[in-house]
């Protein structure tokens, strides 16, 4: 059941605060039990030091969670996040982040996921993160 990236991009431009639509994130790719995005680098999005913040990763982690559930479920349904964990392990500088969603469960009322985050340029990874969500629609 899974969307198009532009079908996926419009969930988001739908569905998402203001301020979630202003981290810039858009759908790179989708698959049956995954989504992938990019988080462009932005200096408003930096911390002291440089680094993009740990609070628009997980902004980012969170949101390519629903995207990766609308495209198994092949449309957007109301979801609320039960659960986020996130470790970071390296600053990521001057580069986009990619943001992968990997669905493990997707049951009617609950879905599980792991997020990678990737340093666009390096390929370094710079944060894992896993969800759980409840499936309301």
């Amino acid at each position: 059941m899974t969307m198009t990236p532009a079908e996926a991009d419009k969930v988001l431009a739908d569905n998402f605060a203001p301020w979630v639509l202003d981290l810039g994130l858009t759908v790179e790719s989708l698959g049956d039990d995954r989504a992938v995005l990019r988080l462009p680098w932005s200096q408003r999005l930096a911390r002291e030091g440089g680094g993009l913040s740990g609070q628009a990763l997980m902004a980012a982690a969170d949101t390519a969670t629903v995207i990766a559930v609308s495209a198994a479920r092949g449309a957007f349904v109301p979801m609320t996040t039960v659960q986020q964990s996130t470790s970071f392990q390296r600053a990521v500088t001057g580069s986009d982040v990619l943001i992968t969603a990997v669905l493990t469960k997707l049951g009617r009322r609950m879905a599980f996921a792991d997020i990678t985050l990737t340093d666009s340029a390096s390929g370094d990874l710079a944060a894992r993160a896993s969800t759980v969500y409840a499936l309301m629609g």
